[in-house]
């Protein structure tokens, strides 16, 4: 085993140990976590020390569109003439967050949601009323709702009457997670938070009895100890970096795909929790996609196996998509369009995929795709002959998005992993934790003075297969508050 994968063990307590610097919470990360975890602590009355190992704070969050996932009735969707209730949103997200759910934990969120909305308003926020209707990965300028999900596929939607939930700050396009980075860091500097920069976590310190009363950091090429006297915040990221540990615990999410995360998510968090004795929960599981849309018409066309067969509702979210391709890797995938949609591709899919395959009848595409003889082509009579009267018996494929294949010539795009289709991934797994951010051993112990938020820990999001955009940083924000909030409350040691 390679000692990249070890759990970095604790450092014990010596009556003669010097301390670099001390504070009442001590917090490791300044990601969205790491940021909502300071600003929480510092308004419940405690002195707050961040520690980044970067030379600026931001982490991965910085680099994302910026979506938060709240729902229930926020000021943006009302605005925005959307009906939303805390219950359909609950019944959603209990399926979005896996088979491996945390009710207690979705319950927690959804309820909270409305005051996240206010708090995050309240640290400089702000939400354009504009709702953008068009199927895509994030806000094409500065809209401040959209759908984000599988909310309006048949089998959630069955059970939680959709509605759009990810929310956007006033920024361009992509540049929301940066703006929502500086408003919490400046939020966090106004409230008092020290903030030290190129200071990398090694390992806790803990008492005889176990409890957490600092952490061990390289600082200036040298090892400092941190006194954290009520108590060390983990929100250093996951582990998508760190090869070794996701070949250990989640290989698939290697084949083929691009790590997507900051240099920083090298799962140095996990392994200071479990060298402190914390349990880790739902390491194999990732979140994979292939951004097959936009544009939005792309989604009108069907998806096929190297057996000429669909295999799922092509509606769905890009991260369903992608996690049902990447689980039969090696075996090839085709997205089949018609005449109709040729001009998606006149400009390169943001999935980076491309036309291999033209026919001017199913039957000629079929021969160049070398699939099995009749295959597509009853694939595609099938499809077209229910989709033509509104209906799709095999994957119920929304109405919006059901139009029948019958305008030649046909294409086919190779969206197979490693033919030049864009997978990117990330870990889903991390310490056990309560909601209120108690890190646990594997007797379900609270381990005092410890506490985690944001992908350091197994949070909201819990599989791919089911994920939405807007569940990691609205887990990180809102989860990152309650453990800066049980760290400032506990005991000092």
């Amino acid at each position: 085993m390679s000692s990249r994968t070890l759990p970095t063990r604790a450092r014990r307590l010596q009556p003669d140990m010097s301390f670099f610097d001390s504070a009442d919470v001590v917090v490791v990360g300044l990601g969205a976590a790491g940021a909502s975890a300071a600003i929480e602590a510092a308004d419940n009355g405690a002195e707050v020390l961040v520690l980044e190992a970067a030379s600026a704070g931001g982490g991965t969050t910085a680099m994302a569109g910026g979506l938060i996932y709240m729902g229930g009735g926020t000021p943006t969707q009302a605005a925005c003439g959307i009906t939303d209730s805390t219950e359909a949103m609950y019944e959603y997200l209990l399926r979005a967050s896996g088979p491996n759910a945390d009710p207690e934990r979705v319950r927690l969120y959804c309820d909270g949601s409305l005051a996240h909305y206010d708090w995050l308003l309240a640290q400089g926020m702000e939400y354009k009323p504009e709702y953008s209707a068009k199927k895509s990965t994030n806000t094409p300028r500065d809209e401040g709702l959209i759908y984000t999900g599988n909310e309006t596929c048949n089998e959630f939607r069955a059970h939680a009457a959709p509605a759009p939930r990810g929310h956007k700050g006033k920024a361009q396009g992509e540049d929301g997670g940066r703006m929502l980075m500086e408003k919490l860091i400046a939020s966090a500097t106004a409230k008092g938070v020290r903030i030290r920069c190129d200071a990398r976590a090694l390992t806790a310190v803990v008492d005889e009895a176990g409890a957490v009363v600092g952490v061990v950091a390289r600082i200036d090429g040298e090892e400092r100890c941190i006194r954290a006297r009520r108590g060390l915040v983990l929100c250093a990221g996951g582990f998508i970096m760190n090869s070794d540990m996701v070949q250990r615990h989640a290989p698939h999410l290697l084949q083929q795909t691009v790590l997507n995360g900051n240099p920083n998510d090298n799962g140095m968090g996990i392994r200071i929790g479990m060298g402190a004795g914390a349990a880790v929960l739902n390491m194999h599981e990732g979140f994979v996609c292939l951004p097959f849309y936009p544009p939005a018409e792309l989604v009108e066309g069907i998806m096929v196996n190297s057996k000429g067969q669909r295999f799922i509702n092509e509606d769905c979210y890009h991260g369903r998509m992608g996690e049902a391709i990447l689980r039969n890797y090696p075996e090839k995938h085709y997205l089949v369009i018609d005449s109709r949609l040729f001009h998606t591709m006149e400009r390169p899919p943001l999935g980076g995929f491309r036309v291999v395959a033209t026919g001017e009848t199913i039957e000629e595409l079929e021969a160049e795709l070398a699939l099995p003889e009749g295959t597509l082509a009853f694939t595609v009579d099938f499809f077209n002959r229910h989709a033509r009267r509104g209906e799709d018996p095999l994957f119920h494929k929304h109405a919006d998005y059901l139009a029948p294949l019958d305008n030649p010539p046909y294409a086919a795009c190779d969206v197979t992993p490693g033919a030049g289709a864009f997978y990117p991934v990330f870990t889903l797994g991390g310490l056990h934790a309560r909601p209120t951010g108690e890190v646990l051993t594997e007797d379900n112990e609270a381990i005092p003075g410890l506490f985690t938020a944001g992908r350091n820990c197994c949070g909201l999001p819990r599989s791919g297969a089911t994920y939405s955009s807007g569940m990691s940083i609205g887990d990180a924000t809102f989860f990152g508050r309650l453990a800066g909030r049980s760290a400032a409350n506990a005991p000092a040691r």
